[in-house]
This record gives C-alpha cells, sequence and structure tokens, in this order.
C-alpha cells in the first residue's frame, strides 16, 4: 500500500488541482491510519480525538467544496 497510495496520486495530479489532491491525501491517511488504531490496536477513542478527526473530515470536505 505505500508503494501505490503515493503512485495514486501522482496518477490523479493529472486531472485534479495539486492543493485539493493532496489535501484529501493527506486527510484520508491521518483518518485513516488514526482510524486502524482505534479498531485493531486498541489506541483511545476519546471523545476529543475523534473530534479531532471529525475536523479534518470537515476540513478536507471543505477545501473541495470551495476549491472549485
Amino acid at each position: 500500500m505505500a508503494l501505490v497510495s503515493p503512485a495514486m496520486l501522482s496518477f490523479a495530479l493529472r486531472e485534479l488541482p495539486v492543493g485539493g489532491a493532496y489535501a484529501v491525501w493527506v486527510g484520508v491517511g491521518a483518518v485513516g491510519t488514526a482510524g486502524a488504531g482505534m479498531l485493531f490496536l486498541g489506541e483511545s477513542a476519546s471523545p476529543g480525538r475523534l473530534l479531532g478527526l471529525a475536523a479534518i473530515v470537515v476540513g478536507v470536505a471543505g477545501l473541495h467544496l470551495v476549491g472549485g
């Protein structure tokens, strides 16, 4: 997966603006990694942590909505 993800980002950048594509790539990676840690590794799913992850999702969606 570590090799496929950057390759797919590179492919997507042929059609998408860099800022939005990179924000989505980083956001999905951060939320996915934290979610996997909570689900499979017993990491804390505290309200503050979940709120932070939700803020990432809202921020990335906001960039997409206003970025055109």
